[in-house]
């Protein structure tokens, strides 16, 4: 397949991308995890330093509050093993309508301390979990994970979170083991549901099939395993141009752990600053206006395949 660069695709379509009205800060507390998973667009990992200090999460609570946004989606690495993520999570509630935490499950176990705080703060919680099997979500996320994550999540139902028509919203988030794209959505969710009702009546409320970016630690898998030049063709020949309206760079501005800003979570992964300038939080008091303009790459095929990426 000849290759053709994002942009000359939206082109091609009659397509650009700017943002519209922003309405979402996208916090990454850091890269430290206490996993190292295959698919990792960031290299997160054990081995990793970089974590937001006070000093910067009161800039960003700052940010939060007067930027006039709707909601906060703060992520990581594990933003669970961030001290400083209770204070924020606190500071932060009181002024934007939805409260988004990317949960990584085995280390939300491991601070089993913050799901009190989590329900009080009504948090929505998007847990990601490879797949409704333990043999392919070990493969990705090391031994035991699926166990591990499955206690987890009966412990977040239990306290009311995942339950029909309970304000303590949870959703899974998926993506898969391999060089290939997600299943649809709605088939994926019905299989979930099956599969984790047996195993000890999991429940929860939604579920978001998303393609890997081919990124950081999942490129390198690419390329070693011999797969990275046909995913890229892959992601290419599922380009859906209604994705691009809704794409979450245009509706998003992402804060990483030192500060500065970028246009989504996978850009700051390639250091791609806001709108290709660098810009740090402490230098601006709102959101990106409408039509600025929006820093775009290959990787940008993995939120416009299929149905998306949210």
């Amino acid at each position: 397949m000849t290759t053709a660069s994002f942009a000359r695709t939206l082109q091609s379509h009659g397509l650009e991308l700017v943002r519209g009205q922003t309405h979402t800060l996208q916090v990454n507390l850091g890269l430290v995890c206490n996993q190292t998973c295959r698919h990792c667009h960031l290299e997160a990992g054990p081995h990793r330093h970089e974590s937001m200090d006070r000093q910067t999460m009161l800039l960003v609570a700052r940010y939060a509050r007067e930027g006039g946004f709707t909601t906060v989606d703060i992520t990581g690495g594990a933003p669970e093993l961030n001290p400083h993520l209770p204070e924020l999570l606190r500071r932060v509630r009181p002024h934007v309508e939805r409260l988004l935490l990317r949960v990584n499950l085995t280390a939300l176990g491991e601070h089993s301390q913050l799901m009190p705080l989590l329900a009080e703060l009504k948090v929505v919680l998007m847990a990601s979990l490879p797949a409704a099997n333990p043999t392919q979500t070990d493969a990705q996320r090391g031994e035991g994970v699926f166990e591990r994550s499955l206690a987890v999540l009966a412990r977040l139902n239990r306290l009311g979170y995942g339950q029909p028509g309970s304000e303590l919203e949870l959703n899974l988030i998926t993506n898969p083991a391999g060089a290939f794209l997600p299943p649809p959505q709605a088939r994926a969710e019905e299989d979930f549901r099956r599969r984790l009702a047996r195993r000890g009546d999991i429940r929860f409320h939604h579920l978001f099939a998303l393609a890997n970016v081919p990124l950081g630690r999942f490129r390198r898998w690419l390329r070693a395993s011999g797969n990275y030049r046909a995913y890229l063709d892959r992601l290419r020949s599922a380009f859906n141009p209604c994705t691009v309206e809704g794409l979450m760079c245009r509706q998003l501005v992402s804060v990483a752990w030192d500060g500065q800003l970028y246009d989504c979570d996978f850009n700051l992964a390639l250091g791609l600053p806001l709108g290709g300038r660098p810009t740090h939080v402490s230098q601006v008091s709102g959101p990106p206006a409408p039509g600025s303009p929006i820093a775009v790459g290959e990787h940008c095929f993995a939120c416009t395949a299929g149905s998306g990426f949210t």
